[in-house]
């Protein structure tokens, strides 16, 4: 469940940092988050278009009709699906006179709308099983013109929110997964000073081993939770640089979610067989973290922003 409410502060947080959407319709969407609990994520991986972050056209294709649009198209992996009010929908727009190559278009899509219908594909995937995140399917479904919120040209730079939505994405779930790394920490610690072993004698926590092992669990931690904090702070206080801090946002999500990785696999090795097991919760924290080095930018697209800095190219 953090992974899912981390999701819709996201959503808030990058829109009230970037301004890209009419105040009536962003104040409306807030005020139903505030009187009714409302919660808004976006629909926007496809099966052949794969994680949006990476580019290319959507295969959800939206027509206008009068008074609006008509929208269809199939996505994936949308988090937290059955309690959403409101889906942000991505989808090509067709040509016209103002953009004749075409144009990505956000639409703003309220649940339960005609020809809306969610599937839950998600329940035996590996990781986040509570995450719901289901599919969705739109069939011709209307869509008032006032709705269209965001329209990029296909061939134009990215939005001038990019950096925002970046920054929010990633560095708010860097700090759910490292979060994970240190839960697992604590259960092994916690196990570790229970556990003793008849020829033994005393608890597992006295052995050298057991505590180099922890040792450097927190050591690989702490230190991606300083850079975590350092990214987020200079976000917050040096606003006119932001646009220059995206290798150092892909920087602390790859530290964050590589060390929650490598928290919870020595935990579970700290652990042995009994690790393997639903009584210490480590096989959960396993499987949950993987999830966080697919979320962009994965480890390749990191490392590749931060070298192309680092290059000048």
């Amino acid at each position: 469940m953090a992974v899912d409410i981390t999701i819709h502060m996201i959503m808030i947080g990058r829109l009230a940092e970037t301004a890209l959407w009419p105040e009536p319709l962003f104040g409306m969407d807030c005020w139903s988050v505030v009187e009714e609990g409302a919660l808004i994520n976006s629909a926007a991986t496809e099966a052949d278009l794969g994680s949006p972050s990476r580019g290319g056209l959507p295969a959800t294709r939206a027509r206008p009709v009068a008074g609006g649009w008509r929208v269809t198209g199939r996505k994936l992996f949308v988090s937290i699906a059955p309690a959403l009010r409101w889906f942000l929908v991505s989808t090509t727009l067709p040509p016209d006179d103002e953009t004749p190559q075409g144009a990505v278009g956000s639409f703003l899509i309220e649940a339960g709308s005609p020809g809306m219908r969610l599937e839950n594909s998600w329940g035996d995937a590996l990781s986040l099983r509570a995450s719901a995140s289901y599919d969705l399917t739109l069939d011709d479904v209307f869509v008032p013109a006032e709705r269209l919120v965001e329209r990029v040209p296909v061939g134009k730079p990215p939005r001038p929110g990019a950096p925002s939505q970046m920054a929010w994405f990633a560095l708010t779930l860097a700090a759910v997964y490292l979060g994970i790394g240190q839960v697992a920490c604590d259960a092994v610690c916690a196990y570790a000073r229970e556990r003793s072993l008849t020829a033994l004698g005393r608890p597992i926590a006295t052995l050298p081993n057991i505590q180099r092992r922890v040792g450097a669990i927190q050591v690989v931690l702490g230190a991606a939770r300083s850079t975590l904090y350092q990214t987020a702070q200079a976000w917050e206080e040096f606003p006119a640089e932001r646009a220059a801090m995206m290798p150092h946002i892909a920087m602390a999500k790859y530290l964050c979610t590589n060390a929650a990785y490598d928290a919870t696999d020595q935990a579970l090795r700290i652990a042995g067989g009994f690790g393997l097991t639903r009584s210490l919760l480590l096989e959960r924290y396993v499987r949950d973290v993987r999830a966080g080095l697919t979320h962009p930018p994965n480890d390749d697209a990191a490392l590749e922003l931060i070298g192309k800095h680092l290059l000048g190219v």
